[in-house]
């Protein structure tokens, strides 16, 4: 299931390597989300992590001053076992300004 959601990225880092003949190449977006205040036990934001592609990613958006907004194209999808959720686009939209 595919949709769109407006993200706050606070940060991304890529990584590329071979850990025990295991190669890897990423990237991965953190991004600020809600805590589930439904129970009055939690307030405020914390911080989540989705994997973004590959390494090369990282380069599209590095020169972008943190955090950003960006409008992002979301899927969830399920081994049939588990569920997560990947961001499949990032399109930033505004750059919030730091407090002086």
């Amino acid at each position: 299931m595919k949709f769109n959601s407006q993200i706050k990225i606070i940060g991304m880092k890529k990584s590329k390597g071979d850990y025990e003949g295991n190669p890897y190449d990423n990237t991965t977006m953190y991004t600020e989300v809600g805590l589930d205040d439904s129970k009055g036990m939690a307030k405020g934001n914390a911080g989540t992590e989705y994997r973004f592609g590959l390494s090369t990613e990282y380069e599209k958006y590095a020169h972008l001053p943190f955090p950003f907004i960006a409008n992002c194209e979301m899927e969830i999808v399920t081994s049939g076992k588990e569920q997560k959720t990947l961001m499949r686009t990032c399109v930033p939209v505004s750059v919030e300004k730091k407090a002086a």
